[in-house]
């Protein structure tokens, strides 16, 4: 059984920056893809930066130039480094991990940038 462990959500003012971990119980090497995701009230979540197993990226239009996505591979950690925050980037952002056919899901961590 896989577990992913989200930190370094908080609030934050317009601008700043914040740096996301997902701490996972396996060897990050045993993964496909992993990524950030991103959720708001009503909405469906949408990917915010992904990594898939040859280290290719994948990010959102809105995100492009400003999320960084990495690999922590010694302490199993998936990092998400964004700068220059909007308060469009505010909500619940979920690590997300697979392997084939398999996923799993973090639970989530908050962040909210003020104007």
């Amino acid at each position: 059984q896989v577990q992913l462990m989200e930190s370094g959500g908080g609030l934050v003012q317009a601008g700043g920056s914040l740096t996301l971990s997902c701490a996972a119980s396996a060897t990050i090497f045993s993964f496909n893809f992993m990524g950030w995701y991103r959720q708001t009230p009503g909405k469906q979540r949408e990917l915010v930066a992904g990594m898939a197993s040859g280290s290719s990226t994948n990010y959102a239009d809105s995100v492009k130039g400003r999320f960084t996505i990495s690999r922590d591979t010694a302490k199993n950690r998936v990092i998400l480094q964004m700068n220059s925050l909007k308060p469009e980037d505010t909500g619940v952002y979920y690590c997300y991990a697979a392997v084939r056919t398999t996923h799993w899901w973090g639970q989530g961590t908050q962040v909210t940038v003020s104007s």
